[in-house]
């Protein structure tokens, strides 16, 4: 269950109506590291979380803020077009800062869409999109990508602070930028604590690392023009995993052969020399390949 107050979590008050600022301000809202897209991964990670417990609590505690940011940049987006003619003409532009900002920089689905108001997608106007979102069932994974949207958030605000006089809008900014360096800690903090309970050591199931290859997971491949990542103290320790030991390949060789598909499909009319022979799977009468396979998976 979820209750709105009809209070914003931090003020909302512009000096004045910027429509071009709206516009930009629209990528915390719904890019793909917006508030729109923390709230719904908290909330997918909070409802398949399977423990009851300070865990889960975390993320539905943060999750739940994360609404009242989209509703905080909603309204500033909302203040900062009041006043945003919705008609003009080029020659009422050249007399009419604001209409000339409208016609200018100001996303025109702000207007012609929402009625001057915010929208659901990004500065370009592209429609924020679920697939941002991750919520795997696995809190290590989904703790380290909770770390990764909130520094990218964090950084995009820094980013609109600096394209902002209005001392109204560095308010609220300065506000969201405090509560993104903090939820940071709480997700670092959460790892640890993870790691300390005993929870997750590393993403998978740690029975598979007796699964895995373990001489492929010690050492860095250098395999770039670069000379100094075997400076790194990466390169020399024990792993962050308490179990492996982080080393340096000077010369990694490939351990496959060359990449190399089959022989094309005939009906797929791929253009092809013969040089490989024909499909294995290709025989008189019949249709094998991917060509069958698609008419075996379409019902007559």
């Amino acid at each position: 269950m979820f209750r709105h107050t009809d209070h914003l979590q931090f003020d909302v008050k512009p000096e004045k109506p910027d429509p071009v600022y709206a516009h930009k301000l629209q990528e915390l809202i719904g890019g793909a590291f917006g508030e729109m897209t923390v709230t719904m991964q908290y909330l997918f990670q909070g409802w398949n979380c399977r423990m009851e417990g300070k865990y889960k609590d975390l993320i539905m505690d943060i999750a739940t803020e994360e609404i009242g940011h989209v509703e905080m940049l909603a309204t500033m987006v909302a203040r900062l077009l009041e006043g945003a003619p919705a008609t003009e003409s080029s020659k009422a532009a050249g007399g009419d800062p604001v209409v000339a900002a409208v016609m200018g920089g100001m996303d025109p689905q702000q207007a012609i869409v929402a009625g001057g108001g915010a929208l659901p997608a990004d500065s370009n106007g592209y429609p924020w999109n679920g697939r941002y979102i991750v919520a795997s069932g696995n809190l290590l994974a989904d703790f380290r990508a909770n770390v990764t949207a909130e520094s990218q958030g964090r950084l995009q605000t820094a980013r609109l602070y600096n394209m902002t006089d209005d001392p109204g809008v560095k308010a609220m900014l300065k506000f969201n930028l405090a509560r993104d360096t903090h939820h940071q800690n709480l997700w670092l903090a959460a790892i640890e604590e993870l790691q300390a309970d005993g929870l997750e050591s590393v993403v998978a199931p740690d029975a598979l690392l007796d699964e895995e290859y373990a001489e492929h997971a010690t050492d860095l491949w250098h395999l770039s023009d670069g000379e100094f990542a075997s400076t790194g103290g990466w390169a020399n320790r024990l792993a962050p995993d308490g179990v492996h030991q982080m080393g340096f390949n000077a010369d990694p060789q490939p351990l496959g052969d060359k990449a190399s598909p089959p022989p094309p499909d005939p009906k797929l009319y791929a253009t092809y020399d013969g040089a490989k022979g024909t499909p294995q799977n290709a025989q008189l009468g019949t249709e094998k390949g991917v060509m069958g396979k698609l008419k075996d998976a379409i019902p007559d």
